[in-house]
């Protein structure tokens, strides 16, 4: 109900005129220019530490997995890294106004997938860290992540900063729009791939327009269908998961009898109960399916060690099949700095913020709580494995391609945030000039610095033995 004060169910609506003032009351506290800003804090914690207090839940014999990907570039530690990051940015200039956080946007947690109306679409797709908290984090993680991938392919300088403020005046401008836009416009609002195809087709050549045109084909092939194919076989006449160990290992190879059993059934029965989370037709589609198989999977960079099971359903026929995830839900790494998920469940935490900053979420998305077979209870998330997902391979781009991938991170990212935040007090702080663009680019290069240097830590923690590392 409204009441004549102008709210629903007693929650303040301000106008915008306040809500604009919000915003500009902010720069005289937090200067735009403020945001370049970063140095170690003089009680900054080892990053290795963190890492390692992070490790402690997980599955330790794949913790040297997750060290040897990290230990590659500085570019794959950053992506393992969102924790350490965390840390940092808790000690960096915010203005107070929160959003639903992803909490690891960096470049490859954008992507391509299917809307459940069979588009091709991009957004954020990774929300393991999701949580409220200040809006200048997400996109100071973004920046850093184009800097450093920039860096890892021999982009200058000059290169670099035209890259990162490019995405930088994207989010800008798009939440400049944004909090023009009524709010159904703003929750409807979607990334089409072929919207992007058209949009950017002038600024392509022939080659690379086809080299998108592959890319969101690729990505439409990454389907179930394509996952079955690759991750499963006929075995005695039964189809299985095939083992590839130590990235994929089937139940059955991976426990004795008595505890593979335990673990079937206490698996068998998350899924059960997880489907009280999905909507009744989604429910009811699920319910056609019967479980077959699973195995454990290695998922990630920043992600190894966690829990994480993939199930094979089959449907109408044995070939009918359902790829779905299983992954493990632990705290984020922003709780200790944003404050705690009003979430008991972590899972639900994921699930929540994913619904609440993708233009269009999985079907299949759910969550539940499971109790291992050490007795322990733990949170997990549920989706399909592969639904028309693709990444784009920044190691290969040339500077105008990962400008073009940064501005659409960067609109992604101002639509997740505008669903979710006060998008007109925070294009009110941000301004129409391009103070925030210059300060963030500065951010970006100051914090590839740091983490070039924390890259060098782990290396050398792995090489004097400090530290075991598996490739693999």
């Amino acid at each position: 109900m409204t009441s004549d004060t102008g709210t629903l169910e007693g929650h303040p609506h301000p106008s915008p005129r306040e809500r604009a003032a919000v915003g500009k009351a902010a720069r005289a506290r937090v200067p735009r220019s403020s945001h370049a800003e970063y140095s170690p804090s003089k009680r900054r914690v080892d990053p290795l530490e963190i890492l390692e207090r992070q490790a402690t839940a997980r599955v330790q014999e794949l913790v040297p997995i997750r060290r040897s990907r990290m230990r590659e570039s500085p570019f794959r530690y950053y992506r393992g890294a969102a924790a350490p990051m965390a840390a940092d940015l808790a000690n960096t200039p915010v203005t107070g106004i929160r959003v639903q956080l992803c909490g690891d946007a960096h470049v490859l947690n954008f992507g391509l997938f299917a809307s459940p109306e069979r588009h091709l679409v991009f957004d954020v797709n990774d929300f393991d860290e999701t949580l409220p908290g200040p809006w200048e984090w997400d996109v100071k993680r973004l920046a850093a992540s184009l800097a450093i991938a920039g860096r890892e392919n021999g982009f200058t300088d000059l290169e670099r900063a035209y890259i990162v403020s490019a995405a930088v005046r994207s989010y800008r401008e798009w939440i400049r729009t944004f909090a023009g836009m009524h709010n159904l416009d703003v929750w409807y609002a979607q990334t089409k791939m072929e919207g992007i195809e058209a949009l950017v087709a002038d600024q392509l050549g022939k080659g690379k327009r086809r080299k998108l045109s592959k890319v969101m084909e690729k990505a439409r092939g990454r389907d179930n269908i394509q996952a079955f194919e690759k991750l499963t076989g006929i075995v005695d006449g039964e189809r299985q998961i095939i083992p590839a160990p130590p990235l994929v290992v089937p139940i059955g190879d991976l426990l004795p009898n008595v505890e593979r059993a335990a673990l079937e059934h206490e698996i068998r029965a998350l899924i059960a109960r997880y489907a009280g989370t999905l909507r009744p037709d989604y429910r009811q589609l699920l319910s056609q399916f019967r479980l077959v198989d699973m195995a454990r999977k290695v998922v990630g960079v920043g992600s190894v060690g966690t829990r994480c099971w993939i199930i094979l359903m089959l449907g109408r026929d044995e070939e009918d099949p359902l790829l779905i995830q299983v992954k493990e839900a632990e705290r984020s790494v922003l709780a200790e700095y944003a404050g705690e998920s009003e979430y008991d469940n972590q899972g639900q935490r994921v699930v929540a913020g994913q619904r609440l900053m993708q233009a269009a979420s999985d079907i299949f998305l759910g969550w539940e709580r499971a109790t291992g077979i050490d007795g322990r209870e733990r949170d997990f998330y549920v989706r399909q494995l592969r639904d028309w997902k693709g990444s784009i391979d920044t190691a290969v781009m040339l500077p105008e391609g990962l400008r073009i991938l940064g501005e659409l991170c960067g609109f992604s990212l101002a639509r997740a945030h505008a669903r979710s935040g006060d998008r007109i007090a925070i294009a009110a702080y941000l301004g129409g000039g391009d103070s925030f663009d210059r300060a963030l680019t500065d951010f970006a290069e100051n914090y590839a610095d740091q983490n070039e240097r924390d890259h060098e830590a782990l290396v050398e923690a792995v090489d004097s033995g400090r530290l075991v590392s598996d490739a693999a």
